[in-house]
C-alpha cells in the first residue's frame, strides 16, 4: 500500500469536502425550511474553518 503524503491528504480532504458542499445543496434546494439551514449551517461550521464564509455566502442564517 503506497504512504500517501499530507498533500494528497489534503487533496482528499478537498474533495471529500467539496462531495459533501455539493449534497448540502441540493438538501437545501429540497427542502429550504429554517431548521435544516440552521442544520446544514452546524454541519458546515464542524467540517471546515471557512464555515461563516460559506453560510454568508449560502445565505443560510439572518
Amino acid at each position: 500500500m503506497p504512504i500517501i503524503s499530507e498533500r494528497g491528504k489534503e487533496l482528499k480532504r478537498r474533495r471529500h469536502r467539496r462531495k459533501a458542499y455539493t449534497k448540502f445543496k441540493a438538501i437545501l434546494a429540497k427542502n429550504p425550511s429554517a431548521d435544516m439551514k440552521a442544520h446544514i449551517a452546524d454541519k458546515l461550521r464542524k467540517m471546515t474553518p471557512s464555515a461563516e464564509m460559506l453560510i454568508a455566502e449560502w445565505k443560510l442564517l439572518g
